[in-house]
């Protein structure tokens, strides 16, 4: 039986790195897929990992619709065994209902991966109802860490190196010729605090930095 599936983390937590290993082992099974993804770090039209893994994706914009997109192509006669949708949290909540209801009406299995919440620790829209919808969520077991060794849970933005908790929900690169925005994964004490690594003076967490034993 076909089904909804939701990968969420935080950022650094390998969600397009399996996103990636996923529409692998399908193709390498004989099965056919689309992959879907919107903001990806490398540019427009691709899906790519922080490991430097990547593969080519059809963007999805404002306007994009996924239900009429599949259909077409499956009355061509062309065979989509699965779909995989990265950065889903940029979906629109119409589109992620596009994708249910081609899990329940055409029998495709999609899998979605995500970021949960924003900077300040709101939903996005696209993510929560992947949420409200899914057959499964899935928490990636790959844990991202604080700057303090703890486990990371909250996404935070830095604009010069300062953390920030106002602005728009969706910030991709530099917001004006001086200022540098940045994104930083905190445990949910140093993200409350404002306090990143940078603000706190301490290195960026590392695991050679761990005692033995």
């Amino acid at each position: 039986m076909s089904e909804l599936v939701f990968f969420s983390g935080t950022m650094d937590c390998g969600k397009s790195t399996l996103a990636l290993q996923l529409a692998y082992n399908r193709k390498a099974r004989g099965l056919e897929g689309l992959i879907f993804s919107r903001n990806d770090r490398a540019g427009e039209g691709r899906l790519s990992s922080r490991l430097g893994l990547d593969a080519a994706a059809i963007e999805v914009e404002e306007d994009t619709d996924i239900w009429a997109l599949i259909t077409k192509r499956r009355m061509a006669g062309e065979k989509v065994d699965f779909i995989v949708c990265d950065e889903v949290q940029f979906y629109s909540v119409d589109q992620v209902e596009q994708l249910a209801r081609i899990v329940d009406e055409i029998g495709i299995d999609v899998f979605g991966f995500g970021i949960t919440t924003d900077f300040r620790a709101n939903l996005f829209p696209g993510s929560a109802r992947m949420i409200e919808l899914a057959d499964r969520v899935e928490r990636l077991q790959v844990e991202a860490l604080c700057w303090c060794g703890a486990r990371a849970t909250h996404n935070a933005r830095t604009v010069n190196g300062v953390m920030v908790t106002e602005g728009e929900q969706i910030v991709v690169g530099d917001v004006g010729t001086d200022d540098v925005v940045s994104y930083e994964v905190l445990c949910r004490k140093h993200h409350m605090a404002s306090m990143t690594a940078t603000s706190a003076e301490a290195p960026p967490y590392s695991e050679d930095a761990l005692p033995l034993g």
